[in-house]
């Protein structure tokens, strides 16, 4: 063994053993991950079965590092029951290259498509997506500070426009669709911070896309599902690499993949798995949403904007009646191993993120120091 080797051994050795403080990361992005599988991906980084090097190291083309393609690609299907008619692509950029991939697929020669405007992330899906054809906004939640969704039925779409896109949870306002829109054109979702929290209907999307790094893994890897017979006729002049065909006729690898971000979302599918799947998760993840409202509803010392039926289950964001003592809770939280409270600038306050990996213990420590706060400073 060299001795770059044997520092790294011992550096992992120790690190197994050291008794790590509790915290919870509340961070929307990257995000928290099951501590289940931090230890496995420990315990095989150095060393990927009997590949003799890092899951880091094995090339991407090699037998080992397909079988975690391949699988990962399954788990994923399983656990979101994809029908056979759509591929899966493991691709990068995260969800603001699909801002341009989606027109470039999706328009198919015609020139105007809708977009639902409901906060900050689709908000740039709207601006990247006029730069390829003519937007429809069909609804505006920009008039209300996205606190709120104008009905369906009162959406102006236009049906001759090329899809309807959405964001069915807007990370930063905590603004949550509680339906599917339903309707005769593609519909296009970017489910970055809501993918894996809940059972969907997959035949009802065109194309769903999600950044890894809220509620599949570390970041570096975007899962894009699409439709096969919306696969193969792109806007003319765009780069090869943001064509959907590239990707599914060379299964992900036309280029170099992000490998390691890919081995980890596999070991998160497996560990969502391991858990009874997404009707558990979805059991799991409504129960920590309610404890977390219930704890801002029940006082005078914070509040939620958000109309009480679009409020998410994974964003939620809670704002102090006396801001200047945002600061002092933002020092007591850490000092008590609650992480990354701080709200969106455009927000203000602070918003708790509780993806699948947050556990209900690190709510329940949330609202107790919420609780014990107000007592001290309300």
């Amino acid at each position: 063994m060299c001795s770059s080797d044997l520092q790294l051994s011992v550096f992992f050795c120790v690190l197994k053993n050291v008794n790590m403080t509790k915290a919870y990361n509340f961070s929307a992005g990257p995000a928290m991950l099951p501590r289940q599988v931090l230890e496995r991906v420990q315990q095989e980084l150095l060393e990927y079965n009997s590949a003799k090097a890092s899951v880091m190291e094995i090339s991407h083309r090699g037998v080992d590092f397909m079988e975690i393609a391949q699988k990962s690609e399954q788990d994923l299907r399983d656990l979101m029951s994809i029908p056979s008619n759509y591929k899966v692509l493991f691709l990068q950029g995260g969800a603001s290259a699909q801002f341009s991939m989606v027109p470039i697929n999706l328009l198919r020669g015609k020139t105007k498509a809708n977009y639902a405007h409901t906060g900050h992330w689709s908000k740039k899906a709207i601006a990247e997506g006029s730069r390829y054809c003519d937007v429809n906004v069909c609804v505006d939640s920009s008039k209300n500070k996205y606190t709120d969704i104008e009905d369906f039925q009162n959406w102006k779409i236009d049906l001759d426009g090329a899809y309807l896109h959405y964001t069915p949870n807007e990370t930063i306002a905590g603004l949550e669709f509680d339906y599917t829109p339903e309707l005769d054109i593609p519909l296009v979702a970017d489910m970055s911070s809501t993918i894996l929290s809940r059972e969907i209907d997959v035949s009802k999307y065109g194309v769903i896309y999600a950044g890894a790094q809220k509620n599949i893994g570390p970041a570096g890897l975007t899962i894009v599902v699409v439709r096969e017979d919306l696969i193969g006729k792109v806007v003319k002049g765009q780069p090869v690499m943001f064509d959907y065909s590239t990707q599914a006729n060379n299964d992900s690898m036309f280029n170099t993949p992000a490998t390691l971000s890919w081995y980890i979302a596999g070991c998160v599918f497996e560990w969502i798995k391991e858990q009874g799947g997404l009707s558990v998760m979805a059991k799991i993840n409504h129960a920590k949403a309610k404890t977390l409202y219930e704890a801002i509803d029940n006082s005078d010392f914070y509040y939620n904007p958000v109309s009480i039926k679009y409020r998410s289950w994974m964003n939620v964001p809670f704002l102090l009646v006396d801001d200047s003592l945002n600061e002092l809770f933002l020092e007591r939280s850490l000092e008590a191993n609650l992480l990354t409270l701080k709200g969106h600038r455009s927000v203000g306050g602070m918003r708790a993120s509780i993806y699948n990996a947050m556990p209900q213990e690190g709510v329940d420590a949330l609202v107790n120091f919420m609780n014990d706060f107000e007592k001290d400073f309300g």
